[in-house]
């Protein structure tokens, strides 16, 4: 694949030896002292387990586009290696960081919660997958039924067309939202505040591929 650009190499030499063996400290406590991490290993995770979309959660740590190890499919354990890999799309934009690694990060903190939404990783997250999604995170309120769950989310899909798309003909059929799509969505919303770990009080490292 060769060297990866001088951005990356820069973001990597961040991380201090103080956070990867904090790091490894959850890791060992959350893998019950094991080289390798299952996902039964999540089930006891307090902070998870009231979580609505805490299976979409834990399934992105296994997933193979998330730990740059394919374009689809999900590991049946995982290691440290992998484990650091995962946690750096958490990782909090860094002040000495240029514009340029800001925005690598950036994007790669995007194409994690892409990859939560598009379940079936056809580079597409569908209106079925998005209701998915949305009836999920509303489960928990007993005022809303699911079928207005799945109103709020045609109507998230009808704005993203719009937004992605413009004006649509009549008989035109939006097929989903690409990451290039995904990436206009989200264009000036602070990602910061939507990606953050709380279980096991983990602590986000410097670390962007």
């Amino acid at each position: 694949m060769g060297s990866p650009p001088a951005a990356l190499q820069a973001a990597t030499m961040l991380i201090s030896s103080d956070q990867i063996e904090q790091l490894h400290r959850r890791f060992k406590q959350l893998s019950g002292d094991q080289p390798t991490i299952r996902k039964e290993n999540f089930n006891n995770v307090p902070d998870l387990e009231l979580n609505p979309i805490r299976s979409k959660i834990v399934r992105a740590f296994f997933d193979n586009r998330n730990l740059r190890k394919g374009s689809s499919g999900l590991a049946d354990e995982i290691n440290f290696e992998d484990f650091l890999t995962i946690m750096s799309y958490f990782r909090p934009i860094d002040t000495t960081m240029d514009e340029e690694q800001v925005q690598l990060c950036r994007k790669e903190k995007l194409r994690f919660l892409f990859h939560m939404y598009d379940s079936d990783s056809d580079g597409r997250i569908t209106l079925e997958e998005y209701r998915n999604v949305v009836e999920e995170l509303l489960s928990g309120n007993p005022h809303i039924e699911k079928e207005s769950a799945r109103s709020i989310a045609d109507g998230a899909m009808m704005e993203a067309a719009s937004v992605c798309v413009g004006q649509m003909e009549p008989d035109q059929v939006y097929e989903g939202i690409t990451f290039d799509d995904f990436l206009k969505i989200w264009q000036g919303i602070d990602i910061e505040t939507k990606m953050h770990v709380r279980f096991l009080n983990m602590e986000t490292i410097a670390l962007c591929h």
